[in-house]
């Protein structure tokens, strides 16, 4: 008969087994309605910003700081606190019990929050994926990409989120094999076939894809995506003319230097084409200016050679 489970034994399984169950609700938090990731605007400078502890730009303490577990901004008198004030309402820091380090923002006086926010906070590992930046090195909020699901910050999460979708290779085949890809990893931009999805050490959950062999991610039927290829800028794809096209990646190349010369050698050209056109302008401002001094002169001329002849006619009443 197998031995008799002690009540340590129970109480060390069950505290494993809730702490598995924390760690996998983690990934399913949407970290843009949790009160830690809140947008919150500075009293002293108005800068719009993520709920944190002390303004990131001008390090000043909120005057309403809000809790990043239960999101509140004051505490009533029947709530579960650790520092007990009954019959008031306790606001600003007087409902304030620690600051995370994680996600940098404060946590409230409540035994629960203060228990459970270190544990479940969704920001433990967050780190932009493009800039590499966390918490403490930028002021904005995180999000997570719709596709990979890695964390992105307030700057890049457009830019990434319209370019997740391309893979690392050339064509839709299996990594593994040349039979084409039905199952697509978007973390690790790779297709596997139904053969090659199946890993032995990550195991698939039931209602769920298969886990991508290699990072263990979720992964999603190929034909449901709108998956495009990766396009190379040197090889054979660069637009080789005629005369190098003959299957060698350093024609293409040859190529794309061919033609940066050809496109610089015409500005240059335009350039001087430019400066020429400017110095004819200069010179016919000049040539139109000495024509009218020209004509200016001319009237007094003119006067005088009628003023003469009717002086010599002598005329009288």
């Amino acid at each position: 008969m197998p031995k008799k489970k002690t009540g340590a034994r129970k109480k060390a399984e069950s505290r494993k087994e809730r702490e598995k169950q924390t760690r996998a609700n983690r990934d399913h938090i949407d970290v843009a309605k949790h009160p830690c990731n809140f947008a919150m605007e500075c009293d002293k400078c108005n800068r719009r910003q993520k709920n944190r502890a002390f303004c990131y730009f001008c390090s000043s303490v909120q005057k309403l700081p809000m809790c990043a577990q239960c999101g509140k901004t004051k505490c009533m008198k029947s709530s579960d606190c650790v520092i007990r004030h009954p019959g008031i309402h306790s606001t600003g820091m007087g409902m304030v019990g620690a600051v995370c380090d994680f996600c940098e923002a404060w946590v409230c006086h409540g035994r629960k929050c203060l228990s459970t926010h270190a544990c479940v906070c969704p920001l433990t590992d967050a780190e932009c994926i493009e800039c590499d930046r966390n918490v403490w090195e930028h002021g904005g909020r995180l999000f997570r990409c719709s596709f990979c699901m890695n964390f992105l910050c307030e700057d890049d999460q457009f830019e990434h989120q319209a370019s997740c979708q391309i893979l690392e290779a050339e064509t839709y085949k299996c990594v593994s094999c040349n039979r084409l890809g039905q199952h697509s990893c978007l973390r690790c931009k790779a297709c596997y076939c139904d053969d090659h999805a199946r890993s032995k050490v990550f195991k698939q959950e039931k209602g769920k894809g298969p886990p991508c062999p290699k990072c263990g991610h979720e992964t999603q039927e190929t034909k449901d995506l709108s998956m495009s290829t990766r396009s190379v800028k040197f090889g054979r794809q660069s637009g080789a003319g005629e005369e190098d096209s003959y299957g060698y990646g350093a024609g293409g190349y040859a190529a794309y230097w061919k033609n940066m010369a050809a496109s610089n050698a015409d500005k240059e050209d335009d350039e001087e084409e430019e400066e020429d056109d400017d110095e004819e302008e200069d010179d016919d401002d000049e040539e139109d200016d000495d024509d009218e001094e020209e004509v200016v002169d001319q009237p007094e001329g003119k006067e005088e050679g009628v003023v003469a002849p009717l002086a010599a006619l002598n005329l009288t009443d």
